[in-house]
């Protein structure tokens, strides 16, 4: 059987996963950006701003899942 602290700190490990796959999907996002804007170069600064949102909403679910591992290391 399982202790409670260690399922807290497997939980923690878990959820930590969360902030490397952030960074994958950040490195997406500029990639795709940079993929369209050197096959149409004019539409580039059109797709300027969403590409501000892409990451802003990548980054956010990284940040969300470092704070769920430090409440289930710290507070749980």
């Amino acid at each position: 059987m399982i202790s409670p602290e260690a399922a807290k700190l497997l939980g923690a490990g878990i959820a930590a996963i969360g902030a490397g796959i952030a960074a994958i999907g950040v490195s997406n996002v500029f990639g795709k950006f940079l993929e369209g804007a050197l096959r149409n170069p004019g539409a580039a600064d059109g797709q300027q701003g969403r590409l501000f949102i892409g990451f802003a909403a990548a980054e956010l679910l990284g940040l969300l899942a470092f704070v769920v591992a430090m409440i289930l290391i710290f507070v749980a």
